[in-house]
């Protein structure tokens, strides 16, 4: 979090040095609220273990200019289209929305703004629910008060089988979201 625009942009050299320094490819999103830094999936063996080191470098240059993480504003969105295996519909949504290929199963931004769509095989219909749903992961610490949130706000508890990896939600209209702790801390 940061006090400004200005405040926020401090910390934009040290990103730049780093992400040289270890070669990295971050997207770097800065607001007057907040800077925020990730290290993008670009494909298979695209975030190397240098990724970490970026990341612990960036967070201390962050600390030294008194800018302070917010942990439970982590997140990731991705849109689930669960398609039958006779329809592709990947090339709608991809043009639809600007997007382009992404390896076998997904669409992304270009520019990776808005969120990746993933096209998951689905051989029936499920009962009272749609065929695509949202998908938001975030930190496996924060993962069971985002769940929680959820259902005090009028969600439903569909599916609870796969936690803490991930909870299946429905909105108070039945549409889904599941709710992810991020993969790399599971084995």
């Amino acid at each position: 979090m940061s006090e400004s625009l200005a405040h926020a942009s401090r910390l934009v050299p040290a990103i730049v040095a780093e992400s040289d320094r270890l070669s990295i490819e971050p997207d770097v999103d800065l607001r007057p609220e907040a800077i925020v830094v990730r290290v993008p999936y670009r494909g298979a063996d695209s975030i190397t273990a240098r990724a970490a080191e970026f990341a612990a470098a960036v967070s201390v240059a962050a600390k030294e200019l008194s800018l302070r993480a917010d942990l439970t504003l982590i997140q990731c969105v991705d849109i689930a289209v669960a398609q039958h295996s006779e329809v592709d519909t990947r090339p709608f949504w991809t043009a639809a929305l600007g997007y382009e290929i992404s390896g076998e199963y997904d669409s992304i931004d270009p520019l990776r703004r808005g969120p990746q769509l993933s096209f998951q095989p689905n051989k029936r219909d499920a009962r009272r629910r749609g065929r695509t749903h949202i998908d938001v992961s975030v930190p496996a610490d924060q993962a069971e008060a985002r769940v929680a949130a959820a259902l005090a706000a009028g969600g439903r508890l569909a599916d609870d089988s796969r936690a803490p990896m991930w909870w299946t939600l429905a909105s108070p209209d039945n549409h889904g979201v599941d709710i992810a702790a991020w993969t790399d801390t599971y084995e």
